[in-house]
C-alpha cells in the first residue's frame, strides 16, 4: 500500500522555541506556528481563521531554530506529521498531532530582535553562483 505524509506550512511562531535533550544528547526544539487563513464570506464580511500547529525539531535543526528565531517570527516549515499518545498524570489517555520538521527557511528580512538575528539562512540553500547553467 502506497503512502505519502508530507507537510508544508508558513506561519508565525506563538511562542519562544523550547530546546530539551534527549537521554542520547539529541537536542529537540518544540514551536509553535500560527496559520492564517483569511476569506470574505456570502454575506460580504471579512473573516479570518487561525490554526495552531505545535510542531517539533531534531539535531541540528533544533539548534539552529532554537539559536535564531522568536515568538512572532515567520517561518516556512516542510515536514511530516506525526501522532504522539501518553498517560496523564490522572491516568486518562492523551493523544495529539504534530509536525516533526525535516526541512526550513527563515521568510522576511534579517533583523536584530531581542539581539537575536533573523539570518537569511535555509536548511537547504540553493546555489547562488551567476555562472550556473539553468537547463530551462
Amino acid at each position: 500500500m502506497a503512502s505519502y505524509n508530507k507537510i508544508i506550512l508558513m506561519g508565525n511562531l506563538t511562542r519562544e522555541p523550547s530546546l530539551t535533550y534527549l537521554p542520547s544528547q539529541t537536542p529537540v526544539c518544540e514551536i509553535g506556528l500560527a496559520t492564517n487563513r483569511k476569506w470574505t464570506g456570502q454575506d460580504g464580511s471579512e473573516r479570518e481563521e487561525v490554526c495552531f500547529i505545535d510542531c517539533r525539531a531534531f539535531g541540528k535543526r533544533a539548534e539552529t531554530l532554537n539559536r535564531y528565531l522568536q515568538k512572532g517570527m515567520p517561518l516556512l516549515i516542510e515536514g511530516r506529521l506525526t501522532f504522539d499518545s501518553w498517560q496523564a498524570q490522572d491516568g486518562s489517555k492523551r493523544s495529539k498531532h504534530r509536525v516533526t520538521i525535516d526541512n526550513f527557511t527563515f521568510v522576511g528580512q534579517p533583523q536584530q530582535q531581542g539581539g537575536r538575528p533573523n539570518p537569511d539562512y535555509s536548511e537547504n540553500p540553493a546555489p547562488t553562483d551567476p555562472g550556473d547553467d539553468v537547463p530551462f
